[in-house]
């Protein structure tokens, strides 16, 4: 196998992942937040609890902004802020019962979308679809312990 056609195999399957993601959530109404409170309110749905330094890692913007960020979207009653039991200092960030109720909607919005795409696919499809996305889960995109 040739690991260099390898990778721009993978550099064009995740821009086209970008684009796929783009298209599946843009237009999708959530009230009152902006492209980029979007994007944190669904890191933190799906990765929850967070740190403002992972929130910011993940968006490639500065602590400084995502704090701003993160109060505005408190001040919306959207998420909520806590401490670590064991160390203080450290704080979390959770979806409100409000703001999961949001992305809940969103994420039915986005579900319906991705369910439009693979409308004409086969049960075999689907079953390779869920295989090859588990092994790229496992192999390439892994969390980081």
């Amino acid at each position: 196998m040739d690991k260099s056609s390898l990778f721009h195999q993978f550099v064009t399957f995740t821009a086209t992942v970008h684009q796929v993601t783009h298209d599946l959530t843009q237009n999708v109404t959530v009230a009152n937040i902006t492209p980029l409170q979007y994007k944190i309110l669904e890191y933190i749905k799906v990765s929850h609890p967070v740190t403002p330094t992972e929130i910011s890692e993940c968006q490639h913007m500065s602590l400084s902004n995502t704090s701003r960020e993160l109060r505005k979207l408190q001040e919306q009653n959207l998420i909520e802020k806590f401490n670590d039991t064991e160390d203080r200092r450290k704080q979390y960030i959770r979806l409100s019962d409000e703001g999961d109720k949001m992305m809940g909607e969103a994420f039915a919005c986005i579900e319906e979308r991705f369910l439009q795409l693979i409308q004409h696919a086969s049960q075999d499809d689907l079953k390779d679809i869920q295989h090859a996305l588990n092994v790229l889960e496992q192999k390439i995109f892994q969390q980081k312990d």
